[in-house]
């Protein structure tokens, strides 16, 4: 006689608050660099998801300030490559704050000029967050492509040369970055590129996309990594950025920037078509949750 099967304890729900922060990812999967961590594999072949368009942009923009959205991020892909990037932080700016999430290597001297006059401008407050991911080229090319170690860090030379003081935003693929001693190096490191008060986030790799490949199909989230009811029991949980914040690029609308190559997280055609609870029952969960991780800044 057959026994029945084990039935999976239940994903946790994650209730809905209200709106506050929105991200847009303004060029999509497009990227001017394919990172072998990438959890969304961008690169400047992956059009999975296009560029926003300048309208799709201001629609967001319009039904976010209707729900009284307290910040704006824009992430990629790289920014950077949208044709209209200039507008479009222009009009997010006057209606709250923007941070930008950019790999750097496309801020020139003149456009870190003119990001260096908007942040003194601009009503709210205007940032960047630059990533890098070692203090050596050998650390940071493994990960991100030959010669981005000097390109990245000449961009950071650049902003802080215009008055800037970007955040540099760490990836921890290699284990002795994630600790004391290895966030010191990065400090140094900075110190020596002219920022006296150096800004750092350091996130955990996210083990989907290329993150996943990466390791030769051995990076894959085990079955044990996943959040049932019992890790998560309250739906009005804080710790968790997805009770009030959501995804928008140009296919729809989806809960957060990790889950958007994943068809059966995409929430709507509209904000609007978001505003409701939602299942942390992706793999992805477990280290928001385990990491304490937050995508903002």
């Amino acid at each position: 006689m057959n026994q029945p099967a084990a039935t999976a304890p239940p994903f946790p729900t994650l209730n809905f608050k209200r709106l506050d922060t929105l991200w847009l990812q303004v060029t999509g999967t497009l990227c001017n660099l394919a990172c072998l961590h990438c959890f969304i594999s961008c690169g400047p072949k992956n059009d999975s998801h296009a560029f926003m368009t300048l309208e799709q942009v201001r629609d967001a923009l319009a039904t976010a300030n209707k729900q009284g959205v307290k910040e704006y991020y824009y992430t990629g892909g790289e920014p950077f490559m949208h044709p209209e990037i200039k507008t479009m932080i222009e009009e997010t700016l006057a209606q709250g704050p923007l941070t930008i999430l950019t790999n750097g290597i496309l801020i020139d001297e003149e456009m870190a000029a003119w990001l260096a006059e908007t942040f003194r401008t601009s009503r709210y407050n205007f940032d960047l967050r630059v990533s890098l991911d070692g203090t050596t080229k050998q650390e940071n090319d493994a990960i991100r492509g030959r010669g981005t170690f000097e390109q990245i860090l000449s961009a950071v030379d650049r902003l802080v040369a215009a008055g800037l003081n970007p955040v540099i935003t760490v990836t921890t693929c290699h284990a002795e970055l994630d600790g004391e001693e290895g966030r010191q190096r990065f400090i140094d490191l900075l110190r020596e590129r002219g920022l006296s008060q150096p800004r750092l986030k350091f996130l955990a790799p996210f083990k989907i996309g290329r993150e996943e490949r990466r390791h030769g199909g051995e990076g894959a989230y085990r079955p044990s990594e996943r959040l049932y009811v019992e890790d998560v029991p309250d739906p009005d949980t804080d710790h968790l950025q997805c009770d009030s914040c959501r995804m928008v690029t140009a296919k729809g609308v989806w809960p957060c920037p990790i889950l958007i190559e994943v068809p059966e997280a995409r929430m709507g055609d509209t904000l609007e078509d978001a505003n409701h609870a939602i299942k942390l029952d992706h793999p992805a969960c477990y280290t928001c949750h385990v990491e304490g991780v937050s995508c903002k800044t």
